[in-house]
C-alpha cells in the first residue's frame, strides 16, 4: 500500500512543478521589467554620470558607441521610460547633445545618446539602499583627458620656499547628498560652501596654497579623494562634514582622526559606518585585497597609518581647539574611527564634523554664511599653529621661520610613540637623511632626543 501511494503522488508533484513553470514563463518579463522612473546627470572634471533610477532591481542591458555621428545606445530589455524629465535635463557642459528613446522589438527600450564628443562608457547597476531606488549609472568617460607629471616638475615642487598644500575634501556630493537636515538643507551642499570659504583663507596667505577635492556637485569615491591629495602632494588632507544622528537632540562639532583598533565611542562607530556607506550610494566597488596574503597586507596597512596618525592627531587637537572658540563641541577631544577617507599613508589627515544637521538649530546656524566662515576660519587657524610649529622643510613657513641656514637651526623633540618613519614624513624627508644628519647607525630614538632636521 505505501508503494502505492508513493506512485500516485509523484505525478501529482510532477503537474504542480509544470504549472508553476507554466506561470513563471507566462509572466516572464513582467516579474523582471525594470521600467526607468526618472533620469538624472551630473558633471564631474574627467567625466559625465547618467543615472536611470528603475523600478526594479533586475534589469538586462547592454551598452555600446556608433560613430558617424558620435553616439552611445543604451539597450534595456522589457523596459520602458516613465521619466518626462528628459527635455529638462541641463546637458550644457556635458557630451551629451540630447538624449532620444524609442521601443525595440516591441517591448526593449532603446535609449540614444548624441554626442558632441567621443567619450569611454563604463555601467552598472545600484540596487536599492540609502533611501535611493535601483538604479542603472552610465558613466560616460571624456577621452581626451592625458596627466603627465614629469621628474622636473616633482623636484621644483619640492624645493625652494614653496607653498603648503592644504586638501579641502568637501564630503558626499552628486547622486549621494549625505545627511539630510530640515527644511531640506543637505549636507552636501553645506560642507561645499564651507570648504570654498576654507580654500579662500588658505589661498590669501602667503605660503599656503589650497586644493579643493570636490570642485562641484558630484560624486568622487572614498578611496579617489585621499589619493587626489596625494597626487598633487599634499601636506594635509581635511575632509569636511555635518553630522547626523537618530537623536535629534545631538549636537556639537566633532574632529576625527584615524584609528586602527577601532573607534572611541558608540558616536565614532555609527558615524565611520555611515559615511564608509558613501560609496554604496555614490555606487564604486570596494577595494580586494584577496590577492595579498594576510602577513603582507598587516605590514602594508601598518606602514601606512604609523607614518601620518601622530601628526594627525596633532593637528586634529589644535583645530578642535579652535572649533571649540566659535561653536559647542560634541566632545572635548579627537575621536578616532575607521573613516575609509582619512586612510592615506603619507598625509596627516583629518575629519571634521561641523556640527548636527539633525539638530534644527544647529541646522539653522549650518545654513548662515556667517558661521559657515567662522568654522572655516577656526579650522585654517588650526592648521596654521600646527605648521607654524613644525613646518615642512623647504616650505615658505619654514624659511620664514628659520631663515636661510634651516638645516643647522631645525629641531625636533622625541614625543612618546613616535618613529623616524613618523618624523620623516612629517618634515618631507628621507629617514636616511635624518639618520646622516644625528649620526644614527639604525633606527632607535629615545624621549626627549633632539634630532637634527635636515632640508629637504
Amino acid at each position: 500500500m505505501a508503494g502505492r501511494k508513493n506512485r500516485t503522488r509523484k505525478p501529482v508533484a510532477l503537474l504542480f512543478l509544470k504549472s508553476l513553470m507554466g506561470i513563471i514563463l507566462l509572466l516572464g518579463s513582467s516579474c523582471f521589467a525594470a521600467n526607468i522612473e526618472s533620469v538624472r546627470v551630473w558633471r564631474a572634471p574627467d567625466h559625465t554620470r547618467l543615472v536611470f533610477d528603475l523600478s526594479a532591481s533586475v534589469v538586462d542591458h547592454k551598452v555600446f558607441p556608433l560613430k558617424a555621428p558620435a553616439r552611445i545606445v543604451v539597450d534595456i530589455a522589457d523596459s520602458s521610460i516613465n521619466a518626462n524629465d528628459v527635455d529638462e535635463l541641463d546637458l550644457s557642459n556635458t557630451p551629451i547633445k540630447q538624449i532620444r528613446s524609442g521601443k525595440r522589438n516591441s517591448k526593449d527600450l532603446r535609449v540614444v545618446l548624441d554626442l558632441n564628443a567621443t567619450v569611454k562608457p563604463r555601467s552598472f547597476v545600484l540596487v536599492k539602499h540609502g533611501g535611493k531606488p535601483d538604479r542603472l549609472v552610465i558613466d560616460l568617460y571624456d577621452s581626451n583627458i592625458e596627466t603627465v607629471k614629469t621628474v622636473q616638475q616633482v623636484v621644483k615642487a619640492e624645493t625652494g620656499k614653496r607653498d603648503i598644500i592644504v586638501a579641502i575634501d568637501a564630503g558626499h556630493g552628486g547622486e549621494d547628498p549625505g545627511a539630510l537636515g530640515p527644511k531640506k538643507i543637505r549636507e552636501k551642499d553645506v560642507v561645499y560652501k564651507i570648504s570654498k570659504q576654507l580654500a579662500s583663507m588658505v589661498n590669501a596667505e602667503k605660503g599656503y596654497k589650497a586644493h579643493m577635492v570636490r570642485t562641484g556637485d558630484y560624486y568622487i569615491p572614498l578611496d579617489t579623494r585621499r589619493n587626489k591629495a596625494r597626487e598633487v602632494r599634499a601636506d594635509i588632507f581635511i575632509s569636511i562634514h555635518a553630522d547626523a544622528f537618530k537623536n535629534p537632540k545631538a549636537k556639537g562639532a566633532s574632529v576625527f582622526a584615524l584609528s586602527r583598533r577601532g573607534a572611541t565611542s558608540e558616536t565614532a562607530r555609527f558615524l565611520a559606518s555611515k559615511e564608509n556607506e558613501a560609496d554604496l550610494i555614490g555606487g564604486v566597488g570596494g577595494v580586494d585585497l584577496g590577492n595579498v596574503d594576510d602577513m603582507l597586507a598587516g605590514v602594508l596597512v601598518d606602514l601606512s597609518m604609523t607614518a601620518s596618525l601622530a601628526n594627525s592627531l596633532d593637528v586634529g587637537e589644535k583645530v578642535l581647539g579652535q572649533i571649540g572658540k566659535v561653536t559647542l563641541l560634541h566632545k572635548n577631544q579627537v575621536e578616532q574611527a575607521g573613516f575609509v577617507v582619512l586612510k592615506s599613508p603619507d598625509v596627516p589627515s583629518i575629519l571634521v564634523e561641523t556640527g548636527f544637521i539633525s539638530n534644527p538649530e544647529e541646522a539653522r546656524k549650518l545654513n548662515t554664511y556667517d558661521h559657515r566662515k567662522k568654522l572655516a576660519n577656526a579650522i585654517f587657524t588650526g592648521v596654521k599653529r600646527y605648521f607654524n610649529e613644525t613646518p615642512p622643510a623647504g616650505s615658505y613657513v619654514a624659511w620664514k621661520k628659520y631663515g636661510d641656514n634651516l638645516e643647522r637651526q631645525m629641531e625636533h623633540v622625541i614625543s612618546r610613540g613616535e618613529t623616524l618613519t613618523a618624523i620623516a614624513t612629517r618634515y618631507k624627508v628621507s629617514v636616511a637623511r635624518i639618520k646622516a644628519a644625528n649620526d644614527l647607525n639604525d633606527s632607535t630614538i629615545k624621549i626627549g632626543q633632539i634630532l637634527k632636521i635636515p632640508a629637504s
